[in-house]
């Protein structure tokens, strides 16, 4: 909880009034101003949440409802590279479960977890459609399939070294 304050204190919320400025008084506005301000920041945090409000004129329990409702909104910072391992039929088959496992034995997370640093997330997900190249996984936009646990563990590595 800590470090959730200190993270707050370094964070400049300003631009949630800009994004809000352009749906003040406008029908609908609610979703479009969720994903813009998460997309500016990564996550949406109850401090982000009460200054939407502010702006929009909401309770923070309104919003709480919307963004609780649909999968896309998170309200905890998420890593960098975002682990997609699919989990369907075909990919379960082909050995998923275990990339699964070598993303905990490299980053120490599980299934909705992200690394203390924020570099890694993990989400185990029901299907990313490439049932072809199962067992697939997806670190953010990118696609990889046909993978063994130690393929995959190699993929991790290239990611964790990175220093972007």
């Amino acid at each position: 909880m800590e470090a959730e304050v200190k993270e707050q204190e370094r964070l400049d919320l300003s631009k949630i009034d800009e994004i809000c400025e352009n749906y003040k008084g406008k029908k609908g506005a609610t979703i479009p101003v969720l994903q813009q301000v998460q997309e500016h920041y990564g996550y949406l945090s109850r401090e982000m949440i009460e200054r939407i409000g502010e702006n929009l004129n909401m309770s923070p329990h309104t919003l709480y409802g919307v963004l609780t409702f649909y999968a896309q909104f998170y309200t905890t910072p998420r890593g960098k590279y975002v682990i997609r391992v699919c989990r369907g039929t075909a990919c379960h088959v082909k050995g998923s479960g275990r990339i699964s496992e070598v993303v905990f034995e490299e980053f120490g997370i599980r299934n909705g977890e992200t690394t203390p640093d924020i570099k890694f997330t993990l989400e185990e997900v029901s299907c990313i459609g490439a049932c072809g190249m199962a067992p697939v996984i997806m670190i953010n936009d990118k696609t990889y399939g046909n993978l063994t646990p130690e393929q995959a563990r190699s993929i991790f590595k290239e990611y964790a070294q990175k220093q972007e």
